[in-house]
């Protein structure tokens, strides 16, 4: 698998629009073969995707809860999530030609020194979001409309956990935003429509299905993104950052990577879920440093027993006790038989609080109290 990461070195277009924007899906007939690919030097590492089950997970998991609207909270609540107004009138909804006339305007390529990738608009004082490895470590980037206005954006805030970032920008256009929908109540088998700027070729939409739901991606800076949504809409280096869109034209997802083994689109794209957007968005906007629980182990899963295939030395799971061989069986009072399991056992939690986990060593079962820390910068490899 290659690097999953839908970043775009470079700019085949050199800025020039490769044809007029229209508000339809055109087909084509002969496929364009994509140009060279390459992840940037300046980004360190490369990861790949697994979906659910697929790979080794690695229990290093968040700890912040969904905000429910854009006031972020730093307390978990059970209100349902409101979804935000849809874009297109009754009689349109599922019309991709409508949906994409009605976003396209609040859709924007971003360029930077080294890259371009897309970006949205998400409230009308000037905040759009993108992906973190879009912005990479810039302070500025070049945000481009779909009429071609040029405006330079500064990044308010990046968030390499959830892979992504905010960016603001000062125009006196009236900017429309897109409305964020429940990610949690997204169903496999629905409408999915992506809008970015593929191998440079902005304001290109394309369309497919929801392919499925739950899934588990590697963040850059190598923890697990939880509840991705899998799509095949067509998406390539250069979508990253852009708007996955329901029937009603409301974002369900930031797309941010694939799967493949050729660098381009064959039909397995991930995007960071909407809820994740609506919790860590207006932290970032306040400034805030985002903190997560960290375990600190590694396990993987076997006819429903939770392995526990690594400890990092000084982490928390190390000072609570547990060892490489260790079965898992509860996490804070939650049964599991998954490593999303035990990951999904503190995901809610904070930083300092401690859980008990409860083991099965030996024939017997031990009950170990862990204290949760401060997720590191990276992940251990």
């Amino acid at each position: 698998m290659t690097d999953p990461l839908l970043w775009l070195d470079g700019d085949p277009t050199d800025g020039r629009r490769a044809r007029p924007h229209e508000p339809v899906v055109e087909a084509r007939t002969e496929p364009l073969p994509p140009p060279p690919y390459a992840h940037p030097p300046r980004r360190s590492g490369r990861f790949t995707s697994a979906l659910a089950g697929g790979l080794v997970s690695a229990v290093l998991v968040s700890g912040g809860a969904f905000a429910l609207g854009w006031v972020g909270n730093d307390a978990p609540t059970s209100a349902a999530v409101a979804p935000g107004p849809a874009l297109v009138g009754a009689k349109q909804t599922g019309d991709v030609a409508a949906i994409y006339a009605a976003a396209r305007n609040s859709v924007v390529s971003i360029k930077t020194s080294d890259g371009s990738g897309t970006g949205f608009v998400v409230k009308a004082d000037g905040t759009i979001v993108t992906n973190a490895h879009v912005v990479g470590t810039e302070s500025t980037v070049q945000v481009q409309f779909a009429d071609d206005e040029t405006v330079t954006g500064k990044v308010g805030g990046v968030d390499r956990s959830s892979d992504l970032a905010v960016v603001k920008i000062s125009t006196s256009r009236t900017l429309k935003p897109l409305a964020l929908a429940d990610s949690g109540a997204v169903k496999t088998g629905q409408l999915a429509v992506a809008i970015g700027s593929p191998f440079g070729l902005s304001q290109t939409t394309t369309a497919g299905i929801v392919s499925g739901t739950g899934r588990h991606i590697q963040a850059p800076d190598g923890f697990q993104i939880d509840s991705v949504i899998q799509t095949d809409a067509p998406i390539n280096p250069g979508n990253s950052g852009g708007p996955l869109l329901d029937a009603s034209g409301r974002v369900i997802g930031v797309n941010s990577q694939i799967a493949s083994q050729s660098g381009g689109s064959v039909g397995i794209g991930f995007a960071v879920p909407s809820n994740t957007v609506r919790d860590v968005i207006p932290r970032l906007e306040r400034g805030e440093s985002i903190k997560r629980a960290y375990l600190g182990i590694s396990t993987s899963g076997d006819s429903g027993k939770v392995t526990v295939a690594a400890v990092n030395a000084g982490g928390p799971a190390a000072g609570g006790g547990v060892q490489v061989g260790d079965v898992i069986t509860s996490v804070g009072g939650k049964k599991v038989s998954t490593p999303d399991d035990v990951a999904a056992a503190i995901q809610d939690r904070r930083p300092g609080q401690s859980v008990k986990v409860v083991v099965q060593r030996g024939g017997s079962a031990q009950t170990l109290n862990v204290t949760l820390a401060e997720r590191p910068a990276n992940a251990t490899p």
